[in-house]
């Protein structure tokens, strides 16, 4: 029974069970709370019956989830169960409770809801493996410079987009470092797929000789082409950086400004750049996009990340915020990027705790320090 007991519960303590039922209600009541007319509830005088008309469009929402043969065996279940009719048979009138009978049709109508969730959790998993092929399983060595990133999707696949690459160049010239993280408006599998194309259309762009700012240009046409009427608009950072000079030219597509922490203590926010991508024209003329550029010096730190890490939610619906980030980045100490991710999804996993995540996470740190083929220093 201790083996049977652990293999259900995963080795999870009571506390953390409620506080894991707690945090799926919530998500689950929303889901179903959304498809409710509250104002027209609302508008009931009587307490009492406001109550039960919440019950029963509640109940309605969920019932209306189901295909039309689940609804029809549900409403049948709950008949036998609260009814509890008997059954009457032979000469003998032998009678005998029908509840069990409605008992049975739920588990049924669970396993049928069960098969569907294994099916589609089993699609999702297969997705995301593509996915994972679409970002870096770890960051290019770039001499001079230090890169991590850290993502946890909201479900089993992303809209959240992070890559480090050197862009191909000619034989005979250095390549630059390309940096970017981004943010498809939405969650779960659309999101998904938009990112995807986001991913192909940076790709195909970065191999060719265009600067950043027509780059940035190119994937606003490419994402206004496929963002439905501007419903599934992306939000990035992009940058490139010098490995010789450390000079960095970026762009802030509507993104959250990223925060650059010099060795100093210093904090400074990236903000030049434009809208986000995808984003309806209001004329005729494609939406401009301003690079801007700032000199990275030996042990600055440089961290982007999506809304997900500070409007993450703990359990009484209050967010991180940007006042617990910043601190956060700028005691950073002199560690490694990958220390510097670890502690602020640290930061973020102790503040939600066991609340629910709704939205994706994701960061990326690079941090630069001595080249010792150019600046006879040596590695941190």
């Amino acid at each position: 029974m201790r083996s049977f007991w652990q293999r259900v519960t995963e080795g999870l303590a009571i506390d953390q069970l409620w506080g894991q039922f707690v945090s799926e209600a919530k998500a689950s009541y929303g889901l179903y709370s959304k498809d409710v007319d509250w104002d027209e509830i609302r508008r009931e005088r009587r307490k009492v019956k406001r109550f039960f008309r919440s019950v029963w469009a509640v109940f309605q929402a969920m019932l209306m989830k189901l295909t039309p043969a689940r609804r029809v065996l549900l409403l049948i279940a709950l008949v036998l169960i609260i009814v509890q009719p008997q059954f009457q048979w032979g000469r003998e009138q032998v009678g005998f409770q029908l509840e069990w009978l409605g008992a049975v049709i739920l588990f049924v109508l669970l396993a049928l809801e069960l098969a569907d969730r294994v099916t589609m959790k089993r699609d999702l998993e297969i997705a995301r493996e593509i996915q994972q092929w679409l970002v870096p399983s770890h960051a290019p060595f770039v001499p001079g410079f230090d890169i991590a990133f850290a993502t946890r999707p909201q479900n089993t696949v992303a809209g959240d987009y992070y890559d480090a690459f050197l862009r191909p160049v000619p034989d005979g010239q250095k390549a630059s470092l390309l940096v970017v993280v981004a943010d498809v408006a939405g969650k779960s599998v659309p999101a998904a797929l938009l990112m995807a194309t986001f991913q192909a259309g940076l790709r195909a762009l970065a191999a060719t000789p265009e600067s950043l700012d027509e780059i940035a240009a190119g994937l606003d046409r490419y994402a206004r082409a496929h963002s439905l009427g501007g419903l599934r608009f992306t939000t990035a950072f992009l940058a490139e950086i010098d490995p010789d000079t450390r000079e960095m030219r970026y762009i802030n597509a509507g993104h959250n400004d990223p925060i650059l922490r010099r060795t100093t203590g210093e904090i400074e926010r990236l903000t030049t750049g434009g809208i986000p991508f995808g984003v309806p024209l209001t004329d005729d003329h494609d939406h401009t996009y301003t690079a801007g550029r700032v000199q990275l010096g030996i042990g600055d730190l440089l961290f982007v990340f999506t809304d997900g890490v500070i409007e993450a939610i703990d359990a009484s619906g209050q967010e991180f915020t940007e006042a617990r980030l910043l601190p956060t980045v700028r005691s950073a100490p002199s560690e490694s990027a990958a220390d510097t991710v670890r502690r602020v999804m640290g930061e973020v996993n102790a503040f939600v705790g066991q609340a629910r995540q709704h939205d994706d996470i994701t960061c990326l740190a690079l941090r630069t320090f001595p080249d010792p083929t150019t600046d006879g220093g040596s590695q941190q």
